[in-house]
């Protein structure tokens, strides 16, 4: 008798744990996933080096005269840069970034930098979090990340309706390293939940990539936004580029 009674009560511990798998790696974990991502097409990894140069042009204090420029150069035509805000500028709300109007490649791109490690207001964004504290169209996210995000936009919002109702054929970019880059995928994650405010900007228009990202959304959110949200990841025994079947690459 005793065992004919155990048997339910170990099916329904097993389902219970069962469900408390698929709730946490749903919900909040990605695993392994990115090793059964295929090779990223030429296409697909162009303009990663572009908008790696963006964010590191974030550092420097006077692009006219850059203290820090890579060879090459950042790529940026200073007359095309449209604004540069700092730590003071933000209040500590959000990493600085700068918008830049890339002519060239008829692309808005808002970039964000990474961590600092000598300021506070970096730490307390990240980490002002806690597991399954903010929910977000279905999925978590983190908290502090998202407040950045709607930060930003509330900042520029007018200024990005403008330039995307100007230039109607320019795709709107979101990226940063680090970070910037948890900032940048929830800035693109909050722009597409709320596009009403960017003049009814058609979602594939909008695109988020995230240099070396922080871990900021639950899965099921990753996959969601797959399409319009691009993760760059290093990964030093792998000298190849790929991507994730839903659109995020690595190295």
């Amino acid at each position: 008798m005793s065992i004919l009674c155990g048997c339910p009560l170990i099916e329904c511990v097993y389902c219970l744990a069962c469900t408390r798998w698929a709730w946490k790696r749903c919900l909040h974990t990605a695993g392994h996933d990115s090793e059964t991502w295929g090779i990223a097409t030429a296409e697909e990894f162009e303009p990663v080096p572009r908008l790696c140069r963006y964010i590191l042009a974030v550092y420097e204090d006077d692009l006219r005269q850059p203290l820090w420029e890579p060879p090459g150069g950042y790529g940026i035509k200073p007359d095309w840069l449209i604004l540069k805000k700092t730590y003071e500028d933000t209040q500590g709300q959000a990493p600085p970034y700068i918008l830049y109007l890339d002519h060239d490649h008829a692309d808005i791109v808002l970039a964000f930098r990474g961590l600092n490690l000598a300021r506070e207001s970096d730490y307390a964004v990240l980490m002002d979090n806690k597991l399954g504290k903010k929910k977000f169209d279905g999925g978590y996210v983190h908290n502090g990340l998202l407040k950045a995000a709607e930060w930003v936009l509330d900042a520029e919002c007018e200024i990005l309706k403008d330039l995307v109702e100007k230039y109607p054929n320019y795709t709107l970019t979101f990226t940063g390293h680090s970070l910037g880059s948890g900032v940048a995928a929830l800035l693109t994650m909050v722009v597409v939940q709320n596009r009403d405010r960017l003049g009814n900007i058609d979602r594939k228009r909008v695109r988020g990539y995230a240099i070396a990202p922080a871990r900021c959304m639950s899965l099921n959110l990753a996959v969601r936004y797959a399409d319009v949200i691009n993760s760059v990841v290093l990964q030093f025994a792998m000298p190849t580029v790929h991507t994730m079947h839903e659109g995020h690459m690595h190295t």
